[in-house]
């Protein structure tokens, strides 16, 4: 009997625990409602379909007291203005890529992707674990923002192009829309790099403003349309091996946040990294099979024009690195990550994607 008490007495006590805590733990934060601008149009249900569940998620795991609202590239702001919209406070916190914004200062593209520089995984080692992560933050202290790495494309294909690419010489005077760095490697090779937002790609390139242009990888660039006006589809997307997205969020508003509140923000926005990156592996192969089943000629970049490209890289960054501090203090850090990284993986990775791509070539997987 007096067991039965017990038990009876303590599942009572237990229950009444739980009522009583967890109204009282929600009443412990406050509510909050924040805007979020991207740098990306609403057709991209992976890159804008990021910002979406990342909000979605922030709200879900503070019991629906942290409300985010996310803006597609346009509504707040034009997709290269999120940084500074968070920036002066016009949004609270930006969903975008840090390269955008290299004309403010070239240190931005690490948080993105360095030409020649690491995958996926490799990045997200640097970020994590490599001090990535807090080379960045303190170059942004300048800027008033904090950054969170949010989300990923993978490595990225070379784009679609009006004309075929046999030799360096092909790439001189060719109008090529490309993000970030690159622009400006190419511009040692001769080409003529624009920066435009992802929705105004295709009407340039089907106007002939621009003779060439690359975006992310089939899974976008199938249904952005790029194939019906420009046949050849080339690869590897050596400027980014990896194209890793931020968000960046006001440093006053990030300050005011509960702890728990900014817990919820780096776990999602680690969340929406992994999210976005399966994702895209998940849609490019049948993308890519639809796309060369349209006629699209797929083709690798010469060797002779990834060396070149390689060469001036390397000249770029010596050049920078020589006159800006900022840069020279990340790629100090950088720079030798990345050569043990491709220590490491061309021997486990390497080797097994080597072989496991040779038993696809003859026919067996």
């Amino acid at each position: 009997m007096q067991r039965r008490k017990f038990l009876k007495t303590a599942g009572v006590g237990a229950a009444a625990a739980t009522t009583v805590a967890a109204p009282a733990l929600a009443q412990g934060q406050p509510e909050l409602k924040w805007r979020l601008a991207s740098s990306f149009p609403k057709s991209l249900d992976t890159l804008w379909g990021g910002a979406e569940l990342f909000c979605r998620r922030v709200g879900e795991l503070t019991d629906g007291k942290f409300k985010i609202q996310p803006f597609a590239s346009g509504e707040i702001v034009p997709g290269f203005q999120v940084l500074d919209a968070v920036q002066n406070g016009t949004v609270e916190i930006g969903q975008t890529a840090a390269y955008y914004y290299i004309g403010k200062d070239i240190t931005f593209t690490f948080d993105t992707a360095v030409p020649f520089g690491m995958n996926s995984r490799q990045h997200v080692a640097w970020w994590m674990h490599g001090g990535g992560r807090e080379a960045m933050n303190e170059f942004y202290k300048d800027y008033g923002v904090v950054g969170h790495m949010m989300g990923g494309t993978g490595a990225q294909m070379g784009g679609w192009f009006r004309k075929e690419i046999k030799t360096v010489d092909d790439l001189k005077g060719l109008k090529f829309r490309v993000g970030g760095f690159a622009g400006q490697i190419l511009g040692k090779l001769g080409v003529i790099a624009q920066q435009i937002p992802g929705g105004e790609i295709y009407p340039a390139l089907e106007k002939g403003t621009i003779d060439a242009a690359e975006w992310v990888g089939p899974y976008d660039d199938e249904k952005l349309g790029f194939h019906k006006v420009a046949p050849y589809y080339y690869y590897p997307g050596w400027w980014e091996g990896t194209g890793m997205g931020t968000a960046y969020i006001n440093q006053k508003s990030w300050d005011n946040l509960p702890p728990a509140y900014q817990k919820a923000i780096e776990t999602t926005a680690d969340e929406i990294t992994l999210w976005m990156l399966g994702k895209y592996d998940n849609g490019n192969p049948a993308a890519l099979r639809r796309l060369v089943a349209a006629g699209v000629k797929l083709q690798p970049f010469p060797t002779a024009v990834l060396e070149a490209s390689f060469n001036a890289t390397n000249e770029v960054c010596n050049e920078i690195v020589a006159k800006n501090a900022k840069f020279k203090k990340v790629w100090d850090i950088w720079k030798p990550y990345r050569s043990e990284q491709v220590l490491w993986s061309r021997i486990a990775e390497g080797g097994f994607d080597g072989f496991m791509a040779r038993m696809y070539g003859a026919g067996k997987v």
